[in-house]
C-alpha cells in the first residue's frame, strides 16, 4: 500500500506498507523532508511496524514521536504528518487530482440562497450527482453570516444591522461571523468528497483544503501563511477565515471568506465583537485586525479572483461549470423550508 501526505507550508511524506492480519509490516517512509540525526528513519520505521492496522492518526503520530531521540529535529513535516500519510495509505485516500473538478463562478444571488446552495451543492457532491466543485461567490447586498452554533443577540447588534440595510443568515457550518457587503469580500466554497481529507483531523484539513490559496496569494506578493484554526493571514494583520462542516452523505463542505475593502468602523456597528474574542489576538479594536487584500495588493478584486481561478485550475485541472437549474430549485425549496425560517435563524437565540 502506498499513501501521499503533503504537508500545507512543508514538505511531501510518502509511505509504503503491507498488512497481513491486520498488523502493518514492511513500513517504509520516505519524503523531501528534512530529519536529524539520520538513523532517525528506521526509528521510526521500527516504532510503525506491527502497529494495528486500524489505529488511529493519534495512537501512530505518538508510537513515531516516542521513538525519536530527544534531540531528534524534524523539518517540514511531523509525527501527525506520517500518521495522516498511512490512514490515507490505509484507506485509500484520494488526491486533488483524482477528481474532474468543476470552477462556478456566476452571478450573484440573496445572502440566505448563499446558504442553501452550499448544503445543496454539498449534498449532490456526497451522492454522486455533482463532481467535486469550486464555487466562487458574488455578493449583490450586505449580509451578515453568522456560525450555526453563535448566539444571534451576541453576534448581531440588530438596531444597526437594519440602519445599513444588512440581511442576517445562518451557516450549516460553525466558526464566526462574516461581515458581506458588494465588492468588499472574496468568498469561496470547495465541495469534495470526504476521502480526500480521510485520515486527516479537522485542523489539519483546513490548511490542507486551502493551500492553493495560499499560493494564489503568495504568487500576488502577499506573504500569505495558515494560522491555527482557521485563518488565513499575514504579517499586516488577518485576511480571511474558513469554516467547514462534514456532512453525512459523504461530503465535505469547505468555505472561506478573505476581506479585499473592508469598512472595519461598520463591521464593529453590526457585530457585537467582545473582548473575550480579542483578548488571544494582542490587539484592542476588531476593525485592526483584518488587513484587506486591496491595501495589499492593489490590485482589482476581479484580479485576484482571476489569480485564483488560474491557480486553483493549473493545479487541480478545474473545469468550468454551472449551477443547474434542479440544484436552484433544491436550494428555493431549502430557502422556504430551513434557511429563512425563524427556528433556523434564531436556533440559537
Amino acid at each position: 500500500m502506498h499513501g501521499e501526505y503533503k504537508v500545507p507550508g512543508g514538505k511531501l511524506v510518502v509511505v509504503d506498507l503491507d498488512v497481513v492480519d491486520n498488523v502493518i509490516t514492511d513500513f517504509r517512509l520516505a519524503g523531501d523532508f528534512f530529519l536529524e540525526p539520520d538513523d532517525a528513519l528506521e526509528d521510526i520505521n521500527a516504532a510503525v511496524n506491527g502497529l494495528a492496522a486500524d489505529s488511529d492518526a493519534a495512537t501512530i503520530a505518538g508510537v513515531v514521536r516516542a521513538a525519536l531521540p530527544p534531540q531528534a529535529t524534524l523539518l517540514g513535516f511531523s509525527p501527525e504528518s506520517v500518521a495522516v500519510a498511512i490512514r490515507r495509505s490505509l484507506a485509500h485516500a484520494s488526491g486533488w487530482r483524482d477528481y474532474e473538478w468543476q470552477l462556478i463562478h456566476t452571478q450573484a444571488v440573496p445572502p440566505v440562497m448563499q446558504m442553501a446552495l452550499d448544503e445543496v451543492l454539498a449534498v449532490e457532491v456526497g451522492e454522486g450527482r455533482r463532481s467535486p466543485t469550486l464555487r466562487i461567490w458574488e455578493w449583490n447586498e450586505p449580509a451578515v453570516v453568522i456560525g450555526s452554533f453563535q448566539s444571534l443577540k451576541n453576534e448581531v447588534d440588530p438596531e444597526n444591522a437594519e440602519k445599513y440595510g444588512f440581511t442576517v443568515v445562518r451557516r450549516v457550518s460553525g466558526g464566526g461571523a462574516m461581515f458581506m457587503e458588494a465588492g468588499s469580500v472574496i468568498t469561496y466554497s470547495i465541495y469534495a468528497p470526504t476521502e480526500l481529507v480521510h485520515g486527516m483531523s479537522f485542523a489539519d484539513s483546513y490548511a490542507f483544503l486551502d493551500e492553493w490559496v495560499i499560493t494564489a496569494l503568495k504568487s500576488l506578493g502577499i506573504d500569505a501563511h495558515y494560522q491555527p484554526l482557521n485563518d488565513i493571514t499575514s504579517p499586516t494583520g488577518k485576511i480571511g477565515g474558513a469554516a467547514q462542516k462534514r456532512l453525512g452523505s459523504g461530503a465535505v463542505l469547505h468555505h472561506v471568506t478573505m476581506s479585499y475593502d473592508m469598512d472595519g468602523e461598520k463591521m464593529v456597528q453590526v457585530l457585537r465583537i467582545g473582548r473575550e474574542k480579542l483578548s488571544d489576538k494582542g490587539i484592542t479594536s476588531a476593525a485592526k485586525r483584518v488587513d484587506p487584500l486591496r491595501s495589499q495588493t492593489g490590485l482589482s478584486r476581479a484580479e485576484i479572483i482571476d489569480k485564483m481561478k488560474q491557480t486553483f485550475t493549473s493545479l487541480y485541472g478545474a473545469v468550468p461549470g454551472e449551477i443547474t437549474d434542479e440544484e436552484y430549485a433544491k436550494a428555493a425549496d431549502l430557502v422556504e423550508s430551513k434557511f429563512s425560517t425563524d427556528e433556523w435563524i434564531g436556533r440559537v437565540p
